[in-house]
């Protein structure tokens, strides 16, 4: 007879018990087939330890927390320039290369392909979504713009007001640019596709995520900028509680 490991038997009676658990409430209510087959991928995912699957929306927004994140970080940049203290401008271009690489050249660039179309095909908020990419490609300039200025800033004080001037401009942008899409349009999204559509939404995200930066990409790109953080003198967040 076939041993089965602790870890083995444990998984199959926590599998088990929670069918036991599921099973009960759709006997009592009636659940339809349809139902009962979510149900039977929430405890396949249990059961093998599989990642629950991320939402389009989740997915753009918690990017958009590595953005704020960032845009932190060009804040912290802006109060060590105007107290004249001296640190690495490579900080600051190593921010600026993730906001082009993750934001611009893979979040933005998902929104344009797969976000953007559907609300114009719906005829819904597409003067929002015209604002939103006219912000982006202004971002991408200015991005360009600080990763040029950023190793000079420090012996050229021309380049450097120019650069907390484009870092400002920036930050003055993208907060209210992100907040109006966590807000107005991604929680709007699922309302202008299909199920099908929504699903191989989340898909597409995912495998353009590992195509440009490996599995788990996301996870990468937060340490990047905890790494950066922990440099710029920013990393412990109760600096930022009020005393």
């Amino acid at each position: 007879m076939k041993t089965i490991m602790p870890r083995k038997r444990d998984l199959l009676l926590y599998g088990s018990a929670v069918a036991a658990a599921l099973a009960a409430p759709a006997v009592l209510t009636g659940r339809a087939p349809a139902e009962e087959k979510g149900v039977g991928e929430k405890l396949k995912k249990i059961v093998t330890g599989k990642k629950e699957e991320v939402t389009p929306p989740e997915d753009l927004m918690r990017e958009h927390g590595v953005l704020d994140r960032v845009l932190l970080l060009y804040e912290a940049g802006i109060r060590k320039f105007s107290s004249n203290e001296d640190f690495d401008p490579a900080l600051i271009t190593q921010s600026a290369e993730i906001i082009r690489d993750f934001i611009n050249n893979y979040h933005e660039k998902s929104e344009e392909e797969y976000v953007f179309p559907r609300f114009r095909e719906a005829g819904k908020l597409v003067n929002l979504v015209d604002s939103l990419l006219r912000q982006h490609e202004a971002g991408r300039s200015v991005t360009q713009t600080i990763i040029r200025l950023a190793p000079s800033s420090r012996a050229n004080a021309d380049d450097r007001k120019q650069l907390i001037a484009s870092i400002q401009s920036f930050i003055t942008m993208y907060r209210p640019h992100a907040a109006r899409e966590d807000t107005d349009l991604f929680p709007k999204l699922k309302d202008v596709v299909s199920s099908n559509e929504y699903d191989a939404m989340a898909e597409a995200f995912e495998k353009k995520e590992h195509a440009l930066f490996g599995a788990d990409g996301f996870e990468k790109m937060a340490a990047r900028v905890a790494q950066l953080e922990q440099q710029m003198g920013i990393h412990d967040l109760n600096q930022f509680t009020p005393r």
